[in-house]
Order: structure tokens, then C-alpha cells, then sequence
């Protein structure tokens, strides 16, 4: 059991202090809370795809900072003990210290001694360790001397209105299991995959729970829902992702941006694809990044953002940025105006309206971004939700793309009764798949 292991490593760290007297009250609960909390972090990381170091702050004023965003039971000084003392005890490692914007992150990872111990526990943390009930899920960033940071505000219904939905959203989302179902040898693939890519982080079972960022100090820009472990799946394994152990099936918004761009100020893109129209079909992809990024930006972008990669294409960023500003004549005076943080509101807006209709049904619509993933069975309804949704935003309607289905082996016959020898080898190829579904199914013993 988690909690007994945290009361060993406790004690432990203890038997090696050389303090003058043991802590007690106030400062002895902190400092529990404090290792259980380096413990968590720890045991989701050695499980995460691919598996990762931790961070922790060692900056003092920290933990005084902004209280809205800070968990109230760490302290520094707890902290700063509880780390010390569990390097002491050669339980962990630091990998990496660096500043960015005066805040201090401590990278670290487990010793062979602790990885070994954390294999050893009963079940998984995204079961046995509960999600913090009072962390803000509303979040609020504006840039300071050229950093984004993350900045406090005062409560209106509309901010509380906010967090009331994305409550109601991320408990339905606890009530259900969403996984990856990929046979045991392609994890280490899916690892190799998300370490090419700086912008994804490693898939942690555990963030089954979404939180809502605004930007530029607005609750009017911004506002998407981020934190959750499916968003960083990259898109050719999305198809794998099960919900309550069933295939699922994905729906996208076709041509988001464009659609919202014309709509939003009454202009008429017309029936041919916005992005295909601007090199004849060629090079998708690339003009759907540049258009985009063009949206996004306040500046003129004269330069190519280092983010789109041109190989291949027989022109440079300065004739692809006027290729775009020719084919939308219409909204060309739109592009380089920072328009794309208010468009992702509204995006936002529609995300959380088709969340919350399949919530009230207890249903799951998981969000990535101008997409949603859900049971197979609900495909119909999704869809219409989504339509129904945009127009309500626009009164418009907007083409939307179904993605295909991975097909698999069924866990049960048509009359209920469990799997068939049939499927022993699958068991065996996706046994990972299957361990973990099984805890979900059993979760209340832990």
C-alpha cells in the first residue's frame, strides 16, 4: 500500500536527521505532506511514457507567491528538508538545475534503490493517489517583461461559472477510465515518438482532469483545456485511446481557424478548403501552420517562425506569407493583429459546451483542442453536439472530419460473458492494457 510505503520512507529519513528534537504538530505534518508529495511525483514519472525527472521548486518566495496557485500544506521549509533528506538517503537524484524568469526548478529522479521499491507497490497512481480537490483550475497568464506567467485575479460569476463547469466536467471524467491500447512492445515506440517532439510531454495516466488557461490577462482570450494525458498522445496513436475499456472514435472541426476567422466578422469563405486554395492542394500542413501562425502573431512575422519547417517547398516564408494574405483577401486585414487568442476563446467556449452536454449524461468527450474523442457508441451524438455547439456560437454551420476506428478483439461476447480462449494472445500482446483496466475495475481495494 502507497500510504505505508510513505510512512517507511518517513521514518527512514527521520532515523538520519540530526535535529535537536523531533518536529512535532504543524511542522511534522508539513514535512510528512511534503515527502508524500515528492513520493507521488516520483512514482507517476517512473510510469509515465516515456518515463521522466521531476521538477520541484527550491526558491523560498515560491511558496509565498500567488496563493491562489499554490497547494497552502508545502512549505519551503518542509520542502527544502524533506528533499535534502531523501538525497541524504540516496533515495533520489538531482539531473538538472536552472532559472527561468527568477524561478528556481530542481529537476530529479528516483536511485535504483527507490525505482525498485516504487515497482514494488500494489496498483497504479493514477487509482491509489487522488487528484487535489482544491487545486484552481482556472488560470489566468499575461506576459511580464517578456515572460508569460501566470497571475492572479479577483473572483465574478463568470470566472465562478467557469470553474462550476470544468467541476462538473473533470468529475465525470474521474468516473470513467480512458487508457492507451497498444500491444507491450510499442511503448518504448510511443517514448521514441514523444521525445522527438519538444512540445509533448510524457503521457502520465494519472492527469485525467483538465485545467482552463486564459491568456494576455483576459478571460476573454484564451481559455482552452489543457493537463490532460491524451492531449500529449501523438496523433497516429490517438486511435488506440479506449474509454471504459471500448474502442473510441474521434470528430474534427474541419478547418477551425478559417471557418471561425470569416464567420466571426461576417464574411463568406466559400465551399473550397482554406488551406488547399493557397498552393493548390499542395503542402497542407505547412500553409495550415503559417495561416495559423499568422493569426496568432502581433507582429508582421516577417520572419519564419522556427517552428514550421519549409523543406521542400520551392519558395520562401516571404512568398508563402503573401501566397496566404492574396488568398484571403476578405480577412487579409485580420492576419498579424493577435486575433488567435480570441479565437481559441471561442473555440474554448464551444469545447466546454459539448463537454458539458455529454457530462450531464455521464459521458465522456475528451478534448484535444478543435477535436473530441469518445466511446464509439456515441459517435452520432457527438457529432450532432459538435454542430450544435458551433452554430450556436456562429449561426453557422461547419464541415466536421471523422477519424478512423482501430478495430479489436471484443473483452466480452454479446452475452456478457468474459473474453474466450481466442483472445489469450492478445491478453498477452496488451497486457499492460489489460493490468491496468483490471485495477480500474477492482480500484476500490487500494
Amino acid at each position: 500500500m502507497f500510504d505505508e510505503f510513505v510512512k517507511k520512507i518517513i521514518s527512514e529519513l527521520e532515523a538520519r536527521e540530526s535535529r535537536g528534537r523531533a518536529r512535532s504538530g504543524d511542522p511534522q505534518d508539513k514535512f510528512e505532506y511534503s515527502v508524500r508529495f515528492i513520493l507521488e511525483k516520483l512514482w507517476r514519472k517512473s510510469l509515465s511514457f516515456p518515463p521522466s525527472e521531476s521538477f520541484i521548486h527550491l526558491r523560498s518566495g515560491y511558496y509565498s507567491e500567488l496563493p491562489r496557485y499554490r497547494d497552502q500544506k508545502l512549505t519551503y521549509r518542509q520542502v527544502k528538508a524533506a528533499f535534502e533528506g531523501m538525497i541524504k538517503c540516496r533515495f533520489i537524484e538531482i539531473t538538472s538545475e536552472g532559472s527561468h524568469f527568477k524561478k528556481l526548478l530542481t529537476g530529479f529522479v528516483a536511485t535504483d534503490q527507490l525505482l525498485e521499491r516504487l515497482k514494488n507497490l500494489e496498483g497504479h497512481p493514477a487509482f491509489v493517489l487522488s487528484p487535489p480537490q482544491d487545486k484552481e483550475t482556472i488560470i489566468l497568464r499575461d506576459k511580464v517583461d517578456g515572460h508569460k506567467v501566470d497571475v492572479d485575479y479577483n473572483d465574478t460569476p463568470k470566472t465562478e461559472r467557469f470553474r462550476s463547469n470544468l467541476k462538473k466536467i473533470n468529475q465525470c471524467f474521474l468516473k470513467h477510465w480512458a487508457d492507451l491500447r497498444i500491444k507491450n512492445t510499442e511503448y518504448h515506440k510511443l517514448a521514441e515518438r514523444i521525445l522527438q517532439n519538444e512540445d509533448k510531454e510524457p503521457v502520465d495516466l494519472f492527469r485525467r482532469t483538465l485545467t482552463r488557461i486564459f491568456a494576455n490577462g483576459s478571460f476573454e482570450q484564451g481559455g482552452r483545456f489543457y493537463r490532460g494525458w491524451w492531449q500529449n498522445v501523438p496523433s497516429e496513436y490517438r486511435p488506440f485511446i479506449t474509454i471504459d475499456e471500448a474502442v473510441t472514435t474521434e470528430y474534427d472541426y474541419s478547418q477551425l481557424s478559417p471557418h471561425m476567422l470569416y464567420f466571426a466578422y461576417n464574411y463568406e469563405m466559400g465551399n473550397e478548403d482554406a488551406y488547399d486554395r493557397v498552393l493548390d492542394g499542395q503542402h497542407r500542413d505547412v500553409v495550415k501552420q503559417a495561416f495559423n501562425a499568422m493569426v496568432q502573431s502581433r507582429k508582421p512575422l516577417h520572419l519564419k517562425p522556427d517552428k514550421i519547417n519549409m523543406d521542400g517547398l520551392e519558395m520562401e516564408w516571404k512568398d508563402l506569407r503573401q501566397r496566404i494574405l492574396d488568398t484571403h483577401k476578405p480577412i487579409a486585414h485580420l492576419f498579424f493583429k493577435g486575433e488567435g487568442n480570441k479565437l481559441q476563446y471561442k473555440d474554448s467556449c464551444i469545447a466546454e459546451s459539448v463537454m458539458l452536454q455529454f457530462a450531464d449524461q455521464n459521458q465522456v468527450a475528451l478534448p484535444i483542442h478543435d477535436s473530441f474523442i469518445m466511446r464509439q457508441g456515441f459517435a452520432g451524438d457527438l457529432e450532432e453536439a459538435m454542430r450544435r455547439a458551433f452554430y450556436n456560437e456562429f449561426q453557422s454551420d461547419i464541415p466536421i472530419k471523422h477519424e478512423i476506428i482501430v478495430e479489436r478483439e471484443p473483452l466480452y461476447e454479446d452475452d456478457g460473458t468474459p473474453r474466450t480462449e481466442a483472445v489469450t494472445k492478445d491478453d498477452k500482446e496488451h497486457s499492460q492494457w489489460y493490468d491496468r483496466n483490471t485495477l480500474w475495475l477492482s480500484k476500490d481495494k487500494f
